[in-house]
């Protein structure tokens, strides 16, 4: 790393532990944090002689630097999601523990993955002093190595650079797994819906919501002819017999697309494809993959 580099990093880094919202360095996001030098072995807040571990906003870790959402965005981020006692929500880079928490304390099942040992045990006394211990659980991991696949709520705090890297995984989650974003995005693939909001959070306030959506491209026949998707995402388009599809889209396994004045809402379900038509001649459809 050069001078100049170096220089920009430890400024940024500086602003961080000074601001309530600082930016992120290149690369090195809010989020999951690092344990410094000598932390390996033994979480601190348990070291004999040594006050309880207490984190620092802007402190180095493996993928990010640790900045704490504002817990009235943990809110907004829950409430996008629509998180409820059915779901289990993994929290990406979960620090002091307060996404998982609040998760908790709506009756879901939550589980922090962080890489830094204190920050773990921090969570963990967090969590025990909130009343949600039970509920509420964390392990040190890296996150680019967890299995997700349990999740029906992920929630993350990461760089763009880190979103696309874990973008593929999160494509092969079940469809309809909510994922929210505190301000970073996922490149191309848009978001379904987004949210910012202003009273005492003054940075990084925008929650974007993406759902993972059903794997439908390929031909499809219904009894109306064949319908042919081409898939970008929760995006569709094609053709149904000659006719193209307009307005083509999945939410999750919800799918929805028009042809010529008939609008097609169904759901997707492995290789079926069930629904009802409105306008054209009306009724039900059905879709079996060819």
């Amino acid at each position: 790393m050069t001078k100049r580099v170096a220089g920009r990093l430890s400024l940024l880094i500086v602003a961080a532990a000074l601001s309530v919202a600082p930016v992120p360095a290149a690369e090195v996001s809010p989020g999951q944090s690092k344990p410094a030098a000598g932390q390996g072995q033994k979480p601190e807040a348990s070291k004999q002689g040594r006050k309880p571990y207490q984190p620092e906003v802007g402190q180095a870790g493996k993928d990010v630097i640790w900045v704490p959402t504002a817990e009235t965005l943990v809110e907004e981020m829950l409430d996008l999601a629509k998180v409820t006692r059915s779901d289990y929500l993994i929290d990406l880079g979960s620090g002091d523990g307060r996404t998982v928490i609040a998760a908790a304390k709506r009756g879901a099942r939550a589980h922090g993955i962080e890489y830094n040992p204190d920050m773990v045990e921090l969570a963990k006394r967090n969590a025990d002093a909130a009343g949600v211990a039970g509920l509420a659980t964390f392990e040190r991991a890296d996150l680019f190595q967890s299995d997700l696949s349990k999740a029906t709520v992920i929630t993350m705090f990461l760089l763009p650079s880190i979103n696309l890297r874990l973008r593929p995984k999160i494509l092969d989650m079940k469809p309809g797994t909510r994922i929210v974003s505190n301000t970073f995005t996922m490149d191309d693939w848009q978001s379904d819906e987004s949210s910012t909001i202003g009273g005492d959070c003054t940075s990084w306030c925008t929650a974007h919501l993406w759902i993972v959506p059903a794997k439908v491209e390929g031909t499809w026949q219904l009894a109306q002819g064949a319908l042919t998707l081409t898939q970008k995402f929760q995006m569709l388009s094609g053709t149904l017999g000659s006719t193209p599809i307009t307005d083509g889209r999945l939410r999750g396994e919800e799918i929805s697309f028009t042809v010529g004045n008939a609008k097609y809402s169904g759901r997707v379900n492995g290789g079926t494809m069930r629904g009802t038509l409105t306008g054209g001649s009306g009724g039900n459809w059905t879709a079996t993959r060819k």
